[in-house]
C-alpha cells in the first residue's frame, strides 16, 4: 500500500532515464529550482504538468503520483489482521478512525471496504456502549451497501447482501431482514459433482479429490451452523431439542470438529447449555458448562482454519480465502468473548451460587489472563 509521494517517483524515473533536473525543467518550462523542490516533497507539479511528466516517464497518471485505487489480495489480508490485532490492543475511537481513513483513501476498492465494514461488525461490541456500538454497526451496513451496489463482482455482492442483513439484525430490525432475503433463492446449485467427475476422467484424481474435499467441508460446516441455530427455535420442545443437539455431537464425533474446527463446538455448546438452562435441566447444563470449559482452556489455540488427515487437500483452498488461515477476529479478543459468554451470561445467573458453577468460572478466568 503506497502514500502519494510524486517525488519519489519524478526522482527515480527522471534518474533511469538519465536526465539531470535541468532537462526535465526544460522540458516542462520550469526553473531547475521547482524540480529540485518538487523531488524533495517542498512543493508539487502544478496539476497540469501531470500528464505532461505522465507521457514524458511513459507512465500514468496514477502511477506518476504513486497512488493506488486497488488493494491487493495479499495487502487487504496483511491489513485486516493487523488492524483486527489493533482492536484488540488499541483504544477502540483510534482504530475505528484508521478504519475510515483507509476506507475513505480505497473507496472504490469494493474487496477492501467489505473487509473493513466485516472488521466493525466482529469488534462493533469493543465499544462497550450499545448506542455507540449500533452506530458502528451502521457505518459498516453503509460499506455492504456500496459495495453491493457498485461491485461487479456477483459474489462479492452476495456476500455484501448477507452481511447487510446481518447489521440489520444485529441492529433488531427484522423486517428489514426479511425484505432484504426473503425470496432470494433458497436452491443449492453445486458444480462439484459435474467437476470431480470430469477431473476423475481426465486422469487427475487429486484435484478430483481436493474438490469434494472442500465441498464436504463447506457442506459440513453450513449444516453444524444451521443445527446450531435451530437448536435455538427448539427451547420449548424438550424431544426436539435433545434430537437436534444428538445429531450436532454425532456430526461433531465424525468429522472430529474438536480438533478440526474447535469454533463450531464453542457456539454449540453454549447455545445448548442455554437451553437446557432455560429447560430447567440443571444437571444437563451443568455438564455442557464443563466440556465448553475444558475446551476452550485446553490445546486448540492459536484458532485457525485448517485440514486433517480427512480433509487433506484443503490447505490450498484455504490459503486462497480471503483472509486464508485467519479468524474474524483477532484471538486475544476471542478468548475474552468466550469467557465472557458464560460469566457474564444472563441465562446461567441462576448458577452463580452453585459450587460447581463457580469451578467453571475459575477455569474461565484463565482465559482472561492469556
Amino acid at each position: 500500500m503506497k502514500e502519494i509521494n510524486i517525488g519519489r517517483t519524478l526522482l527515480q524515473k527522471r534518474r533511469e532515464k538519465g536526465l539531470t533536473q535541468e532537462d526535465l525543467a526544460n522540458y516542462i518550462g520550469v526553473s531547475k529550482a521547482s524540480v529540485s523542490k518538487w523531488e524533495t516533497g517542498q512543493s508539487y507539479p502544478d496539476i497540469t504538468f501531470l500528464p505532461q511528466l505522465a507521457t514524458l516517464f511513459n507512465i500514468s497518471i496514477d502511477e506518476l503520483i504513486g497512488y493506488e485505487p486497488q488493494m491487493s489480495k495479499e495487502d487487504i489480508r496483511k491489513l485486516y489482521v493487523k488492524l483486527s490485532d489493533d482492536f484488540a490492543s488499541k483504544p477502540f475511537d483510534e482504530v475505528l478512525s484508521s478504519c475510515r481513513e483507509i476506507a475513505k483513501k480505497y473507496f472504490s476498492c469494493f474487496p477492501l471496504l467489505f473487509h473493513i465494514g466485516l472488521l466493525l461488525v466482529n469488534n462493533c461490541m469493543g465499544t462497550g456502549d450499545k448506542g455507540k456500538s449500533l452506530s458502528v454497526l451502521s457505518e459498516a451496513k453503509e460499506l455492504f451497501i456500496r459495495v453491493k451496489t457498485e461491485s461487479d463482482d456477483a459474489e462479492l455482492v452476495q456476500l455484501a447482501l448477507n452481511m447487510e442483513a446481518c447489521c440489520a439484525l444485529m441492529m433488531e430490525k427484522p423486517n428489514e431482514v426479511i425484505e432484504l432475503l426473503e425470496g432470494t433463492s433458497r436452491k443449492i446449485i453445486s458444480n462439484e459433482s459435474l467437476l470431480a467427475p470430469a477431473y476423475q476422467m481426465v486422469g487427475k484424481l487429486k484435484e478430483a479429490k481436493s474438490t469434494l474435499q472442500v465441498a464436504i467441508y463447506q457442506y459440513m460446516i453450513n449444516l453444524f451452523g444451521a443445527l446450531t441455530d435451530y437448536l435455538v427455535l427448539c427451547a420449548d420442545n424438550i424431544g426436539q431439542f435433545d434430537k437436534t443437539y444428538k445429531i450436532a455431537n454425532d456430526i461433531s464425533d465424525a468429522f472430529g470438529l474438536e480438533k478440526l474446527h474447535p469454533s463450531l463446538l464453542i457456539k454449540l455448546y453454549i447455545v445448548a447449555a442455554q437451553g437446557y438452562a432455560m429447560l430447567g435441566n440443571k444437571e444437563r447444563a451443568m455438564e455442557i458448562l464443563e466440556k465448553y470449559a475444558e475446551l476452550v482452556t485446553g490445546d486448540i489455540y492459536p484458532l485457525k482454519l485448517k485440514g486433517d488427515e480427512y480433509f487433506y487437500l484443503i490447505d490450498q483452498w484455504i490459503e486462497e480465502l480471503d483472509l486464508g488461515k485467519s479468524l474474524p477476529r483477532s484471538e486475544k479478543i476471542i478468548r475474552r468473548s468466550m469467557a465472557d459468554g458464560v460469566i457474564n451470561n444472563p441465562a446461567f445467573a441462576i448458577y452463580a451460587d452453585d459450587s460447581r458453577y463457580k469451578r467453571i468460572v475459575e477455569k474461565l478466568n484463565e482465559l482472561l489472563k492469556a
